[in-house]
């Protein structure tokens, strides 16, 4: 992830199988038929780390991270990591594989990022990479109509989450022109989440965290019930009380 001190690990992997299931179609779909180093590039808890590994069996599989509470989390399963801001890393030398999922949408300047990380590849490596494409659903666009209501107003004023992504087209022109081969795609996923408020609590694990850190303890909890009242009639529950998330994701797989 990129830098935010607030992040909190357990609340991200409260629907850790979710989250995960891109990270396994993306890993799925790279070919490089030997590589020696492979970076997970804003690995957070470290959860695409194993996938990496057993995909990659004898490469150096190293995670990297701004958050010391994810890298914890990602150490305590024997990995490589190393704590460093996602914006501006550099590795030592060329890498085989950059792999990202779900931590590059939090980065701005993505016009100059991507075709920066391509340039850190060695001949024939791959960067791939997914990033949520839901900045106008309503999970993340009532975040912001709801940060602009009630009493919290002013403190969140100059608060944000993370930015919009380009459009699929400008990815294209940025790194066609750069790499040997260029796999682009969007997948929905479809979650069934159970219990009070789940969209809520399936936010608070990522996006909705940058608004809540902000907010002194005291309006937290009015602004968590605020949201949850806007989202209901987005996301209303089916016939058996389950409620339904369609999470919509950018996939990309550009070699050298």
């Amino acid at each position: 992830m990129a830098a935010n001190p607030g992040w909190d690990p357990e609340q991200y992997l409260r629907f850790s199988g979710e989250r995960l299931q891109p990270a396994v179609d993306l890993v799925a779909r790279i070919r490089h038929p030997g590589p020696r180093r492979v970076v997970d590039l804003g690995c957070g808890a470290g959860n695409a780390l194993p996938l990496l590994a057993a995909c990659f069996p004898g490469a150096e599989i190293t995670g990297i991270d701004a958050s010391a509470e994810m890298l914890a989390k990602a150490g305590s399963a024997g990995f490589a990591t190393a704590q460093a801001d996602i914006a501006t890393w550099t590795p030592e030398a060329p890498v085989d594989v950059i792999f990202s999922n779900a931590a590059l949408h939090w980065l701005p300047g993505h016009e100059a990022l991507f075709p920066r990380l391509l340039s850190l590849l060695a001949p024939g490596g791959v960067l791939a990479v997914q990033m949520p494409a839901m900045h106008d659903a309503p999970l993340r666009r009532l975040q912001y109509a709801v940060a602009e209501q009630g009493p919290w107003a002013d403190t969140l004023r100059k608060v944000g989450s993370a930015p919009p992504i380009l459009a699929m087209r400008d990815y294209y022109d940025l790194l066609r022109p750069r790499a040997a081969g260029l796999d682009l795609w969007f997948t929905e996923y479809v979650h069934e989440l159970h219990g009070q408020d789940p969209v809520v609590q399936w936010a608070m694990g990522s996006s909705l965290r940058p608004f809540v850190e902000a907010l002194p303890d005291a309006m937290k909890p009015s602004f968590l019930a605020a949201y949850a009242e806007a989202l209901r009639p987005e996301y209303p529950p089916a016939g058996n009380g389950a409620v339904l998330l369609p999470f919509r994701r950018f996939f990309m797989l550009a070699s050298t």
